[in-house]
């Protein structure tokens, strides 16, 4: 997926007019105006879709001469044609004439210009509505399949994370408050089972996108013999789209990558926020590497956590772009217009901004140092064991609402003794709420007990995350990602 920008030679004066007539010219005429030509030009951002507009024109071309509408010379002619030009943007030569207003004319009249008639033959069966449905759809395949790998590679970064803090006791957190207590491991799963979700949406979206709409034509279709069928196998697509309007005004897919992208920017913010808050002096759960945090321009001491807020921050753009193409679509009739240019630029933004969150959140996961003492040095405080106790009242014979009430006077007689942990409560003191408690209840009280108690599947104990990661090391290596480079 190549996307450097291009250098576009334009003149963007008033008066200046470029060398060469659009495709249209004949019906609108010769007046030009260079203001309205800067305006309605997409080239400088949908060149991204060279590789993918010049591989749809060589499989169009081996379609035209396979049901009889250019020759076998004709065909060669093309095809030579369309890979110097390809070739030629690839090395950085190609001469960008912005005038041509967007990626599938400049290619056109390039192929014109170097083999003559044959390449005015290329355009035959289809429009460029068809066209840029066409290089549209094969481009966000390939951003799907990026995004799913680069989704695969984080997951198994914190995978490995997870598998070195199994038994690190952590608190875990309700309203920012201490709720109960787990191991850090089952935080950090947590944040795998997201991205599972992230990656599965991705693939639901796929499979959508994978068919072509090549032959759709402008609208309508077309009287010609063209194969269908032929291209889009040609191209990998599962099948051909049934409906010809349809199929050129659809622009769900792109929608559908794009929310799938925000959801995994958002479940990117929410464990780059995480990250931030333990990272703070308050906490120090953990210390990221010196390469993954940036100083102050005034004060020497400062290790910030940029790159966290950087992901946290993208997000929001990510969301704008979700919503700007839902605003675009919501009131379009059908079929193609002019407003759909847009769509891509919208797209391409979100992709810039999630896939490098991606891979810079794999980074600092795979250098992330966790500082078990600070999790656990203190996890007892704020009474974190309270739900265990009530829980070995049920098992006492106890109401689990009674028990819930006993508990809460208990917390409540530990903070007028000025104890901060339910283990330093003296037995008679228990007694006295709840005269069936015994000696035995200490067994249950502290967190380690806690953590080595928990019976139910998928919770935070450490039998149960030994269990969780288990699971997961198997799974990711046998869910290997789709592939991990374009196809184009």
């Amino acid at each position: 997926m190549n996307d450097k920008s291009p250098r576009i030679k334009g003149n963007t004066s008033k008066s200046a007019a470029p060398a060469t007539d659009k495709s249209w010219q004949a019906r609108i005429g010769s007046a030009r105006d260079q203001m309205a030509e800067n305006f309605v030009e997409s080239l400088s951002f949908d060149h991204r879709l060279a590789s993918y507009d010049v591989h749809g024109s060589l499989v169009h071309a081996r379609m035209l001469a396979k049901v009889g509408l250019l020759t076998p010379t004709e065909l060669r002619q093309i095809e030579r044609g369309l890979k110097e030009i390809l070739a030629d943007i690839h090395a950085g030569t190609f001469t960008w004439d912005i005038s041509q207003e967007d990626i599938h004319m400049a290619v056109e009249a390039a192929l014109v210009k170097r083999i003559g008639d044959p390449g005015r033959k290329l355009h035959t069966g289809r429009s460029r509505n068809d066209q840029v449905a066409l290089d549209f759809r094969l481009w966000c395949l390939d951003a799907c399949d990026m995004l799913e790998a680069a989704v695969h590679h984080l997951q198994d970064s914190l995978l490995i994370l997870a598998q070195s803090t199994a038994t690190v006791a952590a608190p875990s957190y309700t309203h920012l408050q201490r709720a109960q207590p787990i191991v850090f491991a089952h935080e950090v799963l947590a944040f795998i089972e997201m991205l599972d979700r992230d990656k599965a949406r991705l693939l639901d979206s796929r499979h959508r996108m994978d068919w072509s709409p090549l032959g759709s034509g402008a609208i309508a279709g077309s009287t010609l013999p063209i194969d269908r069928s032929y291209c889009a196998a040609e191209l990998g697509f599962n099948g051909v789209t049934r409906n010809s309007l349809d199929s050129v005004s659809d622009r769900d897919f792109a929608i559908e990558l794009v929310f799938a992208m925000s959801m995994i920017a958002m479940h990117l913010s929410r464990l780059a926020e995480q990250w931030i808050i333990y990272s703070s002096t308050e906490f120090q759960f953990i210390r990221l590497a010196n390469q993954h945090t940036t100083g102050s321009s005034m004060m020497p001491q400062k290790r910030n956590p940029d790159m966290l807020e950087l992901i946290r921050g993208k997000a929001g753009g990510v969301y704008g772009q979700l919503v700007a193409l839902l605003t675009m679509f919501k009131g379009l009739p059908l079929a193609y217009n002019r407003d759909m240019q847009e769509d891509k630029r919208l797209v391409f933004a979100a992709y810039d901004a999630v896939l490098p969150c991606i891979e810079m959140a794999a980074a600092m996961a795979e250098h992330v140092t966790v500082n078990a003492s600070a999790m656990g040095g203190s996890i007892d405080e704020g009474f974190p064991d309270a739900t265990v106790l009530a829980e070995y009242l049920v098992k006492k014979g106890i109401a689990f609402r009674t028990a819930h009430q006993i508990v809460g006077r208990l917390v409540a007689r530990c903070e007028n003794l000025g104890l901060t942990t339910l283990s330093k409560l003296p037995l008679n003191e228990m007694q006295r709420e709840c005269p069936v408690i015994d000696r035995e209840v200490y067994q249950s009280l502290g967190s380690l007990n806690v953590l080595r108690a928990y019976q139910s599947d998928g919770s935070g104990g450490i039998e149960s995350v030994k269990k969780q990661i288990a699971w997961w090391r198997k799974t990711l290596k046998k869910k290997k990602a789709r592939q991990t480079a374009p196809r184009i």
